[in-house]
């Protein structure tokens, strides 16, 4: 069995969040790391792989698309234990949506056949939760979201994901992709000596031609979405402070407020 995680570098999480009004997209300029959610997919990975200690799993291959920098997104994730990296960059693959960069990564995909699919549940640049979706409709294989549990017997998964109200139990045959939840797992840390030997591992840059992408289905002509406008949300009001000097002064005037809004 192989198993393929989707992995993307994003924005560090202590980095303010800009757009830039010029290209309309994300600005990236500052610190990036390895999308903390697909650390979830990773774990679940070598979850898999260590409780299949018949060696059913031959492999976890770790796969991103970025720009050039996005290898040390794969550095941590191939330390995190994915035995090797695939990593699509090209520069003509800039301003893709989330249809267009789906199109690539299946196309990608397909070139490594895996029996099993993983990424995490959104991204924390994007807040995208349909990435799965999308690539399983490229590949033609059935997806699952939301996973928080996830068990392999007989080229089948038997799964548990959350759903609005309550769980669902739902089992798929192989191939299929899924996207798990933050609640699956707690990641494992990376040990001193596999930070140190991830450089050392496999990494498979492509470009869109290596893959066979078609160019007019990617970037900002590819893309079925545009942005049109940015504007910064409203500016939040200021809170009203009350002042205990009555306390039962203080709880009705409380009280008032929140039945006012309805809150109570």
């Amino acid at each position: 069995m192989k198993i393929c995680v989707l992995v993307k570098e994003v924005p560090d999480a202590a980095v303010e969040k800009r757009m830039d009004s010029n290209t309309m997209r994300l600005d990236r300029s500052g610190e990036k790391n390895l999308n903390p959610f697909d650390t979830h997919a990773i774990e679940a990975a070598m979850q898999i792989k260590e409780g299949l200690s018949d060696g059913t799993v031959d492999e976890v291959v770790a796969v991103t698309m970025g720009p050039e920098s996005s290898v040390r997104a794969l550095h941590k994730a191939v330390s995190l234990g994915a035995d090797r990296s695939v990593q699509l960059t090209d520069d003509s693959l800039a301003g893709s949506d989330v249809c267009a960069s789906g199109y690539a990564l299946g196309q990608v995909l397909k070139r490594e056949s895996p029996d099993l699919v993983l990424l995490g549940q959104q991204s924390d640049d994007g807040e995208c939760y349909t990435m799965g979706a999308v690539v399983a409709d490229h590949l033609q294989m059935p997806s699952l979201t939301q996973v928080i549990q996830i068990e392999v017997s007989d080229n089948k998964l038997r799964c548990e994901r959350q759903a609005e109200y309550g769980y669902d139990t739902v089992e798929v045959e192989l191939p299929a992709v899924i996207s798990v939840g933050d609640a699956i797992n707690e990641p494992r840390y990376p040990s001193l000596k596999a930070i140190m030997g991830a450089k050392k591992k496999p990494l498979d840059a492509k470009a869109t031609g290596d893959v066979g992408i078609d160019g007019g289905m990617v970037g900002e002509s590819g893309s079925k979405t545009s942005v049109l406008a940015l504007n910064p949300p409203p500016a939040k009001e200021a809170g009203e402070i009350i002042e205990d000097e009555d306390t039962n002064e203080t709880v009705e005037k409380i009280v008032a407020w929140l039945d006012e809004r309805k809150l109570i």
